[in-house]
């Protein structure tokens, strides 16, 4: 089955740090292979540290100035870079500009009814301490 995705039609939901629209996921398209979701992280804010236990991710930044981490490594990605990141490796992203930073994420397999799984990780160290 085939599917446009619409922008302005596109399902968001938001949160302190920002908003996820997502682009393709099983309650989305229907289908259960691939998960691909638009993000925005607002200006200081962002998804603090967390994983994906069955899942690998890609992270391609867009626009912004995006913190990353992968485990106990930072980078600074820009528009046209990109992170893998393998299945059960803790990371973050935070928005360090002045302007809202934007990035599809790509986690993979599907997992469970909404094709994403997340373990919150910031509150446990050493991640609490890590951006001190």
């Amino acid at each position: 089955m085939s599917k446009f995705v619409i922008k302005d039609e596109t399902t968001r939901e938001s949160f302190e740090w920002g908003s996820l629209g997502w682009l393709s996921h099983p309650p989305a398209t229907g289908n259960e292979n691939l998960t691909v979701i638009d993000a925005v992280l607002n200006p200081g804010r962002g998804h603090n540290f967390h994983r994906h236990p069955d899942q690998e991710e890609m992270i391609y930044c867009i626009s912004g100035r995006i913190e990353q981490w992968a485990e106990e490594e930072k980078r600074i990605p820009g528009p046209g870079d990109s992170v893998f990141i393998d299945a059960d490796v803790v990371h973050a992203s935070f928005n360090i500009g002045s302007e809202p930073a934007h990035f599809i994420a790509i986690p993979g397999p599907c997992v469970g009814e909404m094709g994403y799984e997340v373990v919150e990780m910031a509150d446990e160290a050493p991640w609490n301490s890590l951006r001190g």
